[in-house]
């Protein structure tokens, strides 16, 4: 069963490597404001700094899933 899984993921589409990227990014951007706003106190910065970082990781993520839809065992 798990290697099922593992065959699926080899075989994602750039549609759903981008759909993966898209949910991915809002959940791990949430995260870096709610961490921004404890260290900072300013729900402004924090925002930027997530906003920042919204768009730079999601574009490193999809090209990581790429590279990984390539990876022959």
């Amino acid at each position: 069963m798990i290697f099922d899984s593992i065959a699926a993921t080899k075989s994602d589409s750039h549609k759903r490597s981008l759909v993966k990227t898209i949910s991915w990014r809002l959940v791990g951007t949430a995260d870096t404001i709610t961490i921004s706003y404890f260290i900072t106190g300013a729900i402004e910065l924090a925002v930027g700094i997530g906003g920042i970082e919204l768009f730079t990781k999601m574009v490193l993520y999809y090209a990581h899933e790429r590279v990984w839809a390539r990876v022959k065992e």
